[in-house]
């Protein structure tokens, strides 16, 4: 089974935790480890391929980038997908690997809320985490621990029909996204989360790349569940419409007359619920797009 699984690591400046890395699959019997490096300045080419793994420079930037192209050249049953600074563990890689290979998913996430070590997440890693994995489910309609991990495996069917674009962080967003829309098998297990090695600096931009990946939920959701996001929009409006207008029927009350605050409650009622019919043919439309590519695929 070993023989049919490519650990796939995309590194960024790496050096102090790559080697290891790569030499703990090779004692586990993972022989084919692809390194995707994004043009590293340190010496993580070097202590890859010293280690046994095969690299392979990277094309542009980005993890979002790396995996793009390694999911080009991989031709393997499965992927194992790991981060290069050593917060989770080669020794758990059959909890991703086994679900796989008895056909029981197509995609296996590694729920690293299940079990990390302190000092593994910030306080405001953790909120931010917890905040975009309840946007998410909300958006999408499941029940998922966690989007944003990077310990991850895939059948060959996984990755030939994923349609990827993002370039940076907003990746595991949208490898989820992918995998819910094309129908894929996800499953989540427990797994294990290590803080950083020292003199490891983590290259996580908490509140700008946290803004990204939330913007990236919303961009990939609106085409998803245009329903929701119309919905919000147009209650906004019949709210505005009933706060002006319960100020005009009050002073109404007292024979004081309103017209032009009368004529912006009607056109802002009428706006909202114009946008809640336009949220709910959208839904439509888009539930009989998915019909059609779920009978498409079948064949």
């Amino acid at each position: 089974m070993k023989d049919g699984v490519c650990i796939l690591i995309p590194t960024l400046n790496e050096e102090k935790t790559i080697g290891d890395l790569v030499a703990r699959f090779k004692r586990l019997g993972y022989e084919d480890v692809l390194v995707i490096d994004g043009n590293s300045s340190d010496n993580t080419v070097q202590e890859a391929k010293a280690a046994g793994a095969r690299v392979v420079m990277q094309d542009g930037c980005g993890k979002g980038r790396a995996i793009q192209q390694a999911f080009a050249i991989i031709d393997k049953d499965i992927t194992v997908m790991i981060d290069g600074d050593g917060t989770y563990l080669p020794e758990e890689v059959d909890k991703l690997v086994e679900p796989i290979a008895s056909g029981r998913a197509d995609h296996v996430m590694g729920n690293r809320f299940a079990n990390y070590e302190k000092g593994a997440f910030t306080r405001l890693n953790l909120l931010g985490n917890k905040i975009l994995n309840k946007l998410f489910n909300i958006d999408y309609k499941v029940r998922l621990e966690d989007i944003l991990t990077g310990y991850r495996a895939f059948n060959k069917k996984a990755i030939k029909v994923m349609d990827l674009n993002q370039s940076g962080f907003g990746i595991e967003v949208e490898l989820t996204v992918e995998s819910i829309k094309k129908d894929l098998r996800i499953l989540e297990v427990p797994i294990s989360y290590r803080a950083r090695a020292p003199g490891a600096p983590t290259k996580l931009k908490p509140l700008e790349d946290g803004f990204k990946i939330g913007y990236t939920i919303y961009k990939l959701g609106k085409t998803y569940n245009p329903m929701l996001y119309l919905s919000l929009i147009g209650a906004a409006f019949v709210v505005a419409g009933l706060v002006v207008g319960s100020y005009v029927t009050i002073d109404w009350f007292k024979g004081i007359n309103h017209l032009p605050l009368t004529v912006l409650t009607a056109l802002l009622t009428i706006t909202g619920v114009q946008i809640f019919i336009f949220g709910y043919l959208s839904d439509m439309i888009v539930q009989l797009q998915r019909e059609m590519l779920r009978e498409l695929r079948k064949r």
